[in-house]
């Protein structure tokens, strides 16, 4: 279930082996035996309602994921409860509009709802721990290799190493470099020359072989393909190209040609389908229940200081295209212009009022009417002002990346401490990389993840200026 662990590019984004389906299906059967069990044990009987439900908590927990070995118990703890509160809130208001809330065993429910944390972090627990067990028992665990002592090569062997649950027993390395060339990297498992490849994966009945030399390599890798055509391993070609920093890396053809794609938008298909319809509800939802909150904001920033009640301000939305965000206007200034300096804390431009509203990020309610609009969404990159936008991207490299998507009201940056001014670029920095780890893992249970804890980092007032 936690949708964000690390915001590395996955060299494995579609591992083979017996365990490929049990990692996608845990949490929905965790989640799902649960609420069967609780009805049972309650109502003594499981009908239709409960089968609609479990349907709804299929499709919105699967596929899961399950955490690695290294992750610690708190961190764990904290993605599980996010996601099942963020899972649980979504069916809420789906029972709410659809008027069935009623329906359910209040009991049932609520002993679900409270059993299905602790089941779900018991299973991320035993699982990866039992599973590798039970596949070498059985004969099921696959030996792998790696063509490639290089950087590409060890990382992709750490990630072998450290997830036990994958199904895959790490063998060792075949390079023809030697040791000095290597310069000082010298793996423990190299178990010879690429030469030799092939007749000890027909010896010890290697059934995954990753190739990760450098594309430079052509005739050698050309040569070491002839060669284990004579074997029946699966063989993988990991181009040194995933040692950049690829955003929705994807293969597809064109006229039959492969083309891979290293900077992509998340929201491409149908996800683009999902995100905008997500935003819609969501926006008009918010803006239903809040506008009479909004009204009476307007009134209070028009008595509190002369000029308008709403700010525009020029951001990059978008593909870098520029877009007007609203906002409650909170200073008794409106800039605009090539140079703007980020609001500070008891910076004397933010009225009284303004500060009561930057407290409580209620100066940004406006912006539902962007997501509505279609300029923004309710969960993406913060926009910055463009006079930001162009001095920040001369400073950080893949800085206008994060404008791959459309900007957000509140964005993974935000829940994670970097609410607010930044007044450093190693501040900046950070941000940009939180944006950019939001590009890779976007998903709609991380987004509702997401939503769930700006409430929280709202009404503690993190970084509010």
């Amino acid at each position: 279930m936690p949708a964000f662990h690390d915001t590395q590019p996955h060299l494995l984004h579609s591992q083979p082996g017996p365990s490929a389906l049990l990692r996608a299906t845990v949490d929905p059967a965790v989640a799902i035996g649960t609420l069967l069990i609780s009805v049972q044990w309650f109502e003594g009987q499981i009908d239709g309602r409960y089968v609609i439900l479990a349907l709804l908590v299929f499709s919105l927990t699967f596929p899961g994921s399950l955490a690695r070995d290294t992750e610690s118990a708190g961190a764990l703890i904290r993605d599980i409860v996010t996601s099942w509160l963020a899972i649980i809130a979504l069916l809420l208001l789906l029972g709410w509009a659809s008027e069935t809330l009623g329906a359910f065993s209040q009991r049932a429910i609520l002993a679900w709802i409270a059993a299905t944390p602790l089941a779900l972090f018991a299973a991320h627990r035993l699982v990866p721990v039992i599973l590798p067990r039970v596949l070498a028992a059985e004969g099921l665990q696959k030996t792998a290799v790696i063509a490639g002592a290089n950087e590409l090569g060890l990382r992709l062997a750490e990630h072998l190493r450290t997830n036990p649950f994958l199904g895959i027993r790490f063998a060792g390395y075949f390079d023809d470099r030697g040791t000095a060339r290597r310069e000082g990297t010298e793996p423990s498992g190299r178990l010879g020359s690429l030469s030799q490849l092939a007749e000890y994966a027909k010896a010890h009945r290697v059934e995954l072989i990753y190739i990760t030399l450098p594309m430079a390599s052509q005739p050698r890798i050309l040569g070491l393909l002839e060669e284990l055509h004579d074997t029946t391993a699966s063989i993988y070609f990991t181009p040194d190209i995933f040692l950049f920093d690829l955003i929705q890396a994807r293969m597809e053809t064109l006229g039959g040609i492969p083309v891979l794609a290293v900077c992509e938008s998340p929201f491409y298909g149908v996800d683009g389908l999902i995100k905008r319809a997500a935003d819609i509800v969501l926006a008009s939802t918010i803006l239903a229940l809040i506008s009479p909150l909004m009204a009476a904001i307007a009134i209070g920033v028009k008595l509190s200081s002369p000029g308008p009640v709403l700010f525009k301000q020029r951001r990059y939305g978008v593909d870098g295209r520029e877009i007007l965000v609203y906002k409650f206007r909170s200073m008794s200034v409106i800039e605009d212009g090539t140079v703007i300096q980020q609001a500070t804390r008891d910076d004397p431009r933010v009225t009284p009022f303004g500060a009561f509203l930057r407290r409580y990020s209620l100066d940004e309610l406006p912006q539902f009417i962007n997501v509505l609009q279609g300029r923004m969404s309710v969960v993406g990159p913060r926009p910055h002002a463009v006079a930001h936008n162009e001095m920040y991207r001369k400073l950080i490299r893949g800085y206008m990346i994060r404008h791959k998507v459309k900007p957000g009201i509140t964005g993974l940056a935000q829940v994670n401490g970097l609410r607010g001014e930044t007044d450093s670029l190693d501040k900046m920095k950070a941000r940009i990389e939180y944006d950019l780890a939001y590009l890779r893992n976007w998903s709609l249970v991380l987004d509702l993840q997401i939503v769930m804890k700006t409430i929280g980092v709202v009404l503690r007032k993190q970084n509010a200026h």
